[in-house]
């Protein structure tokens, strides 16, 4: 090994750039291999909207950990990457690069400039995720909007409508007026913000008035009825009235409806089209008029007469002035209330009639729910957030986008009678809008002018398809008897979906983080189950989000972000894996340097105690018949330590498989043996420690390699490589238990001994060279008589299985003051001076007798000291204890 002090900055570069080069980690696979010798990820493809950040690097590393295990237990490994790059979130990072607005160009053009702007971040990613020691295959890259991804895309949307899961309809839609589209169920979250609660008199015609409360005056223009509950009988005469909407002056119909809410406001609520889910259902199920106040810009319509033009908050402030003037604003208070907002902008979503295409979900829920069941959850715990959604869903999928950044619908509309004319599967992928439609004249009504759909895909119609991406899955038509494929009906010769790789599918685990569950993972569950027939997943692993030091959320307005560069920068990579291995999966991680600076100790540990190891073990050596009894204790130990590490890294405990790792390691191998194996070493010619220190210094390299992945390989290929069958530690086999027997109770109580031996030393400051004269050992420690001698320099060392000449002494009591004081009250003054005087004993049962008073044991603690009586200091070594003389 070379000389002088671990260069992290040199071997982890070193190796990044062998890595790849040298392919370590390509995926050998050739389609028709044995699935089960085979272990496939589908890794999330990150969204190209910006830089790496610490979440990355926490999410990556834990996929990571997983691939490393695999490809160890001699698995052929399918770990790819790609970028999700044709969304909402490439199209807005186009525009602000740019200073542009994608309404101002044609779709292939702004799409094209999206590509050059991704392109240059897709670099940047891919470099920095290599820095990162991520042993993908970067032979097996995609991006979601490549025309391979598209033609799948395509291909998905063609069989689900074929399958009648599909549909398009003009219906209330979730709209987001900021980025002007429509938006499904899942991209939205619930958002505390400060309101104002307006309480608006509003008349019956020809009779009194009644109060309505609401927070949106601005719906006002576009109320359609009233509804009050049908068990409020303070409301009751209202019902069947008609009652006339204040500065506005149309009439609408008061109705009874038990969705009311009557412990909001007066109990009488408005319906307008629409301000919330609740006014979607009373237009659906009360057959109401349609009155759209608010457009797709968030701009107040027509139909809000003299505020039209003005923007909803715009318009608000106006109509609430006006109804103060008017009379008619009989209180305002200030509230908190939760809004329902885009999560991706973050701006309040409407309730718009748009014509829109949509999977069918609801009709399935206890299906998907079941194909959630059948997949190995890590945590178990994540199911239930799964579960939860599921449940609670209200929409259908709506898969339509009305941006530029996107893939098109393979989709034409007869200009005359609005027939569907879908793409052929053999042209995939097309864009209407440059493309003419398969057919010259509408298969329904004979007509010859077409309208191309100019919506996009949902970025998650397509993520959705990650494991059919990966997998191959294509549509494979059959030939007609003497005619090409091109020239047959499809219909008559039939076809078939296939996989290229079929390996790959069923995924063995989809790694992703929490916040995406109901997104992503649902999402392609369902898209995979209705394509295939099959649960996409065997195992899922979710991981939770990266927080700061006091475990708040990061956010660059809270100023609490830490950039992954900001960190490489001053700590080693394997550090920061080491780091990320810090928390149980699926819960979250706080960035503490603590975690960062004990990784780095441990790469110097490994690196010193390498070079030790390679000083008094040069050459590899036989394995002796006879190993003696420190030998086995070492190996036994190490052959628990694999057990444990290896079920840890099957049920994803990352943090308990690197700290057992780490204390076996530490303690029992450097702290313990090693300084053991320095005596037997140097000068003499052990062959049991030599075998014995090689064996165990190249299985921990094995075992740590998952997770300090640059540091194992520089040393394997100094110390091991030449020797193994395994041209890097990344292809070498996971450790499997060698078998070896020993007293391991003899042996840790041996090592006890050593241990406080160590610490007699170290409080005296005393050389752990200097001789000691005399040491007994009261405990078993057969076998391990010598061990001890030689590294703790005892000159005479005995043992006995006698106790210790040791008295245990009280030396105190220490009163449960909130118990005592209420139920001795002024006695305990004299119970405290009988206690100071050591005026006290103990009867049979253990109760104190003090002050001519009995305390119960519930009420005291007993401070109890070990007195030796010998000769020498005694010394406390767990269920052993040593005397020095």
């Amino acid at each position: 090994m070379p000389d002088g002090a671990y260069d992290p900055e040199t071997v982890e570069s070193t190796w990044q750039e062998r890595w790849v080069d040298e392919e370590t980690y390509a995926y050998t696979g050739d389609g028709s291999a044995d699935p089960d010798t085979h272990y496939a990820i589908d890794t999330p493809p990150p969204t190209v909207s910006g830089d790496l950040h610490m979440g990355h690097l926490y999410q990556f590393t834990l996929q990571d950990f997983v691939a490393r295990f695999h490809r160890m237990r001699d698995e052929t490994v399918f770990f790819p990457f790609g970028f999700d790059d044709n969304g909402i979130a490439s199209e807005r990072l186009t525009e602000d690069e740019l200073g542009i607005r994608h309404q101002d160009y044609e779709r292939r053009e702004f799409q094209q400039l999206c590509r050059e702007v991704c392109t240059e971040y897709e670099t940047q990613f891919r470099e920095n995720v290599r820095d990162l020691a991520i042993s993908v295959d970067w032979t097996q890259t995609y991006q979601t909007i490549e025309p391979r991804v598209r033609r799948v895309s395509q291909l998905s949307f063609l069989d689900l409508y074929e399958q009648g899961r599909e549909y398009r309809e003009r219906a209330p839609t979730i709209w987001c007026p900021d980025c002007e589209t429509a938006i499904s169920q899942v991209e939205t979250e619930d958002d505390e913000r400060d309101a104002q609660f307006h309480d608006i008199a509003f008349s019956v015609v020809g009779g009194d008035e009644f109060v309505i409360s609401t927070t949106r005056p601005e719906l006002l223009p576009a109320c359609v009825a009233v509804f009050v509950h049908p068990d409020d009988e303070s409301n009751a005469d209202l019902v069947g009235e008609r009652a006339r909407i204040p500065l506005f002056g149309h009439e609408v119909l008061i109705r009874e409806d038990e969705r009311v809410d009557r412990e909001t406001g007066s109990g009488v609520v408005m319906c307008c089209t629409f301000g919330d889910q609740t006014d979607i259902e009373w237009y659906q199920a009360h057959d109401l008029d349609l009155r759209v106040a608010i457009d797709e810009s968030g701009t107040m319509t027509d139909v809000a007469g003299d505020y039209a033009g003005l923007s909803s908050d715009e318009a608000g402030e106006a109509i609430v002035t006006d109804l103060e003037e008017a009379g008619a604003l009989r209180d305002r208070r200030d509230i908190t209330h939760t809004v329902n907002v885009h999560e991706r902008c973050g701006v309040g979503v409407e309730f718009l009639v748009t014509e829109q295409w949509y999977v069918r979900l609801l009709d399935k829920k206890e299906t998907y729910l079941e194909a959630g069941r059948e997949m190995d959850w890590y945590p178990e715990k994540m199911f239930t957030r799964y579960k939860h959604w599921i449940e609670g869903l209200q929409w259908d999928w709506a898969i339509s986008r009305q941006r530029s950044s996107g893939i098109p619908f393979p989709v034409w509309y007869c200009a005359d009678c609005d027939e569907v004319v879908t793409a052929d599967r053999d042209s995939l992928p097309v864009d209407p809008l440059s493309e003419a439609p398969p057919v010259d004249a509408c298969p329904a009504c004979g007509a010859t002018e077409f309208v191309p759909e100019d919506d996009v895909f949902d970025t998650w119609a397509t993520s959705s398809l990650t494991p059919l991406i990966n997998a191959g899955w294509d549509w494979h038509e059959a030939a007609a008897d003497g005619a090409a494929a091109d020239d047959a009906d499809p219909a008559a010769l039939g076809g078939e979906f296939r996989m290229d790789s079929p390996e790959l599918y069923p995924v063995d685990m989809r790694p992703q983080g929490h916040d995406i569950i109901s997104f992503w993972l649902f999402h392609t569950v369902v898209k995979c189950l209705e394509h295939t027939g099959e649960v996409p997943f065997d195992s899922v692993m979710i991981n939770g989000m990266v927080l700061d030091e006091r475990r708040e959320k990061m956010s660059k307005s809270r100023g609490n972000v830490v950039e992954p560069d900001e960190v490489l920068s001053e700590y080693p990579v394997d550090a920061a894996r080491y780091w990320a291995a810090g928390s149980a999966v699926g819960d979250d991680l706080p960035y503490k340097e603590t975690g960062l600076k004990a990784g780095e100790r441990l790469l110097r540990k490994l690196w010193n105690a390498s070079k030790l190891v390679e000083s008094l073990a040069p050459e590899p050596v036989e394995r002796p018949d006879d190993l003696q009894a420190l030998d086995r204790f070492l190996l036994a130990e190490l052959d628990s330590t694999v057990e444990a590490a290896t079920e840890h890294f099957e049920r994803r405990a990352f943090a308990k498989a690197r700290d057992e790792l780490r204390t076996t390691f530490w303690h029992t191998f450097c702290d313990d043996y090693l300084e053991i194996a320095k005596g037997r070493l140097r000068g003499d010619d052990d062959p049991s420690a030599a075998w014995t220190l090689r064996a165990a210094h190249e299985r921990f390299l094995r075992l740590f390699a998952p997770v300090l992945a640059h540091v194992t390989e520089a040393v394997w290929q100094d110390c091991y490589a030449a020797e193994r069958d395994a041209e890097s530690v990344h292809l070498a086999d996971w450790p499997e238990p060698l078998g070896v027997t020993a007293d391991r109770a003899a042996g840790e109580r041996a090592m006890a001994v050593v241990g406080a031996l160590r610490r007699y030393k170290s409080e005296r400051g005393l050389p752990l060279n200097d001789p000691l004269d005399e040491v007994v050992v009261h405990g078993d420690v057969e076998g391990f008589e010598r061990a001890i001698a030689r590294v703790m320099h005892a000159e005479s060392l005995s043992t006995t299985t006698a106790s210790a000449d040791v008295e245990e002494v009280v030396t105190g009591v220490d009163l449960d003051y909130a118990a005592v004081g209420p139920a001795y009250g002024e006695r305990v003054d004299d119970i405290d001076a009988g206690l100071e005087a050591g005026d006290y004993e103990f009867d049979t049962d253990g109760a104190l007798l003090v002050a001519d008073e009995r305390l119960d044991p519930d009420l005291f603690e007993v401070e109890r000291e070990r007195r030796f009586e010998g000769e020498g200091t005694l010394l406390d070594a767990g269920d052993a204890a040593v005397v020095v003389r």
